[in-house]
């Protein structure tokens, strides 16, 4: 038994068990969930942003779903956008738009990771010029 388990979101209600059946439950559940959204309200995550809860979450909030309290309790320390996905066994996608929800409301923060290098910086591209008439 993970330390995790008691992180799982809690069950809905008993009309939200018609909509799952064996073939439609891994579809129809994230669905349902994200309110048929598939982008963001706000921000950008990649699957490696870590995530960090700002305020808790008592559960009288208007708008916040268990899956939206199950990811503020998990984020009391930093996880990453997988490490939420694995931990909730839900698709990346449906974090994302959760997360963008809770980033909206001000439960989370996000930590995107920092790009090595711009490509469209010209200094860039005159180091590896240089670097090649060197050779």
């Amino acid at each position: 038994m993970s330390h995790y388990d008691d992180l799982r979101p809690e069950p809905r209600g008993s009309g939200h068990d018609e909509w799952l059946d064996e073939h439609a439950g891994p579809v129809v559940r994230p669905y349902v969930m994200t309110r048929g959204r598939t982008e963001p309200v706000r921000g950008d995550f990649s699957l490696i942003s870590l995530v960090v809860a700002g305020r808790t979450a008592t559960g009288t909030e208007p708008g916040l779903d268990p899956e939206h309290r199950t990811i503020v309790r998990l984020c009391q320390d930093p996880q990453s956008v997988a490490e939420i996905a694995a931990y909730l066994d839900l698709p990346a996608g449906t974090i994302r738009v959760l997360l963008g929800d809770l980033l909206d409301k001000g439960y989370v923060s996000v930590q995107n990771p920092q790009p090595e290098t711009d490509f469209r910086d010209r200094r860039m591209y005159e180091a590896v010029l240089n670097g090649l008439r060197a050779l």
